[in-house]
This record gives C-alpha cells, sequence and structure tokens, in this order.
C-alpha cells in the first residue's frame, strides 16, 4: 500500500510539472499569430536586400523563391527554388550547376527567406520546439525557445540549432542566435507591418574572436555588452500582394 501511495503522488508530481512547464508550441503559435497569423498562408513578397532583389510566394504548401541580380558580367541571373526543385538562369538561359554550386545557390536564397519570413517558418514540419527558459533583456521578460531540425526536411544544415526570445506579452520575436556560418546573435529593430505581415530589419552581433560561448547564452553576453555589431540587415522596398 505504501509502493502505491508512493507511486499515486509522483503521478501528481509530474502532472503538475507538465502543468507549469510552458509549452513550445503554444508559444510559437502566438508569435506567428501576432506577426501575420492567417496572412503567411497566401502571400505574394518582394523585397530589396543588398545587391538582390527577391520574391517570396507562399500559396499553401507549395512556395517559390527566387533572387535577380546582375553579375560582375552585366548578365542578368535568376535563381528560383521551390518545394521540389533549384533552378539558376543567367540571361534567361538555364545553367548546368555542379552539386556543389546548386547547393551553395539553393542555400543562399532559402536562408535569407527563412529569416525574412520568422517567426512563420519556426512550424515548419521539420521544426522541433523546446522551451528553455525564461530571461529579461533590455529589461523586458522573454520565452526562451530552442529549435533543432528533423534530418527529413531540415534541409543541407538540419544539424544547426537556433534560439529565438518572444516577449512573453507582446508575443513578438524580438532576439535570435544561431550557428550557422558563424556564431550570431540579432536584435530586431525597425518592425513594420506590410500587407498584414511584420517585418523586421536586425542588428547583428557577434562575440568576441575565440569565444566558446554556447549561442543559446548569447543572452547573457549581450546584457554584459560583450557582443560587437557585426553588420546590419536590411530588407528595402517591401511589397506583399495576394
Amino acid at each position: 500500500m505504501k509502493v502505491t501511495y508512493h507511486f499515486f503522488f509522483l503521478l501528481i508530481f509530474l502532472f503538475v510539472a507538465c502543468q507549469s512547464q510552458p509549452d513550445a508550441n503554444r508559444i510559437v503559435d502566438e508569435c506567428i499569430k501576432t506577426h501575420g497569423g492567417e496572412n503567411y498562408q497566401h502571400f505574394h513578397i518582394e523585397f530589396d536586400f543588398r545587391t538582390y532583389h527577391y520574391l517570396l510566394s507562399h500559396e499553401g504548401g507549395q512556395f517559390i523563391y527566387q533572387r535577380s541580380f546582375t553579375d560582375s558580367a552585366g548578365r542578368p541571373v535568376e535563381d528560383k527554388l521551390t518545394n521540389t526543385s533549384f533552378t539558376r538562369r543567367v540571361s534567361n538561359q538555364l545553367v548546368s550547376l555542379d552539386s556543389a554550386g546548386r547547393n551553395r545557390y539553393k542555400n543562399a536564397v532559402n536562408s535569407v527567406a527563412y529569416f525574412v519570413l520568422l517567426p512563420f517558418k519556426l512550424n515548419d514540419p521539420a521544426a522541433r520546439k523546446t522551451y528553455v527558459g525564461q530571461t529579461i533583456i533590455d529589461g523586458q521578460p522573454y520565452n526562451k525557445i530552442q529549435v533543432s531540425f528533423n534530418a527529413e526536411g531540415g534541409g543541407d544544415d538540419f544539424q544547426d540549432v537556433f534560439f529565438y526570445w518572444i516577449h512573453q506579452k507582446n508575443h513578438t520575436m524580438d532576439y535570435l542566435a544561431y550557428s550557422e556560418g558563424g556564431a550570431r546573435f540579432r536584435k530586431a529593430v525597425n518592425p513594420q507591418t506590410v500587407g498584414g505581415i511584420r517585418f523586421q530589419d536586425y542588428i547583428n552581433y557577434t562575440s568576441a574572436k575565440g569565444d566558446t560561448t554556447s549561442v543559446g547564452q548569447f543572452d547573457e553576453l549581450y546584457r554584459k555588452g560583450m557582443l560587437s555589431v557585426l553588420s546590419q540587415i536590411e530588407q528595402k522596398n517591401i511589397r506583399v500582394t495576394r
């Protein structure tokens, strides 16, 4: 009987613990709703980023991501990524690419699209979300969410791990960190809503050379003033149509 009571109280403890632990999926869903909600389901977004012009299109589960630019020889180049393919055209002629080149260009297009479409992309089927705590940044309360990816559907860099800081009251995604291509911490600035979707620029920070702090702890380095500004991430001339 004593064992039964112990087991009963253990079940109660586990139930209470599960109830008190914030749910990462719910937090992300609320964030997506705040940033655009249903407006993410069908859209055509155009913007300029550095020397490139981008077109991002979603129709339900189908997407097309395009970037166009002029190369050093003055030729027009168009890269196009869809759910099932990637192509490059130079002067409107299809270019044959080896595996390394195709992956490099495809990842470049997908990376820009991913960050512009945050937090919407956090609900991709391959994304695994985990609540890892709460913290205060710039005097504001945040939930910290860790996102990793399944190998199937997670892309070439599925082993990367990202962290997102979502405001507990405003439900906005104001900070993020990642190690892909170098450890980075981004602070959202200049938010604007176009076509019902919230867009943000970012101040891009990095840690000191040789620093081995996990990107999941970059909020602590930021609070201590131990990160330095690396660059500014800006999307210009944003247009949204449906």
